[in-house]
């Protein structure tokens, strides 16, 4: 029996000092505070993001194009964006488009404004940024409705309204060429939406999207990246989002005819679908809040 029990704590311990000296799991690679990469198989179009936020910006031999200052609370954003622009040419900024009137995609646009950039923005990015009056935020110069189309040194950027969706200003910019789409927040890649459904148009959009995916386009620019790994989006992607929403409104719909609008269906609804998502298990809360006051409050 000694012999035994000797040849088990002898077992034991080589395999605690192996497992000890087994190197532990290397840490994730933080990235960088800010990147600017050019989209492949493009010879002008960049994706310029700093922490969570992208803009996208468009060189052309007469000047650049530019998108989103992305400097709510972080005024360094908007002056690291124009420097790196500045890196990859020396052309004046022509343009700065703002994508739809949320602070943290559009604020802190001075620095462009000063260096000779004109604003174009939806008429109704205007008609918001008037009444609230955000010191950092200029107003556009020139608004349009339907659609705009941008011609600069052979380039074409087609900015187009489809109407009600994760706000009630977003544009859709599309490179006709490339066959590349700017869009922002409308169409999360990969992941489940979260406090940005606060002012979403839950019925509306699932039109607006369709419109959207029946474009002539290939990849899509998110204005946050795409999940995994900071990818571009593609048409399958928007179609998996439309459906999440689609999924997401008739499960809550459910719950609200049983009078579960507000707190139980926030607690017991749940898309076991799409636990695999980033952001699940943080954002699931505020797409049912959005459809709760839909199917619950009729808002």
């Amino acid at each position: 029996m000694l012999r035994i029990l000797s040849a088990i704590l002898a077992l034991t311990f080589a395999c605690g000092a192996a497992a000890q000296d087994k190197p532990a799991a290397a840490p994730a690679e933080k990235p960088p505070l800010f990147a600017t990469t050019k989209v492949e198989g493009t010879d002008n179009v960049y994706v310029f993001r700093y922490g969570n936020h992208q803009a996208m910006f468009v060189v052309t031999p007469a000047g650049v194009i530019a998108t989103d200052p992305i400097g709510y609370g972080r005024p360094q954003a908007v002056t690291t964006y124009i420097d790196e622009i500045r890196k990859v040419t020396d052309k004046p900024i022509k343009y700065l488009i703002y994508s739809h009137h949320h602070y943290d995609h559009i604020a802190g646009g001075q620095p462009f404004k000063d260096a000779g950039a004109k604003i174009i923005a939806h008429k109704r990015t205007k008609e918001r940024l008037a009444v609230i009056k955000d010191p950092h935020t200029p107003l556009p110069d020139e608004v349009f409705d339907k659609k705009r189309v941008i011609k600069l040194g052979g380039t074409e950027l087609e900015l187009t309204y489809h109407g009600l969706n994760h706000s009630d200003s977003t544009i859709a910019m599309r490179l006709p060429k490339e066959k590349i789409l700017f869009l922002v927040d409308t169409l999360p890649v990969g992941s489940v939406p979260g406090r940005g459904m606060i002012d979403f148009h839950p019925l509306e959009a699932e039109k607006s999207i369709e419109s959207i995916i029946a474009m002539d386009w290939e990849r899509m620019i998110p204005g946050h990246p795409g999940q995994p790994g900071g990818r571009l989006g593609t048409k399958d992607d928007a179609r998996a989002q439309l459906q999440f929403l689609r999924d997401a409104s008739e499960t809550v719909k459910a719950a609200a005819r049983e009078g579960k609008c507000w707190e139980p269906a926030e607690k017991e609804v749940t898309l076991p679908k799409y636990e695999s998502w980033p952001g699940y298990k943080n954002n699931l809360q505020f797409v049912l809040r959005r459809y709760c006051g839909l199917w619950g409050r009729g808002t």
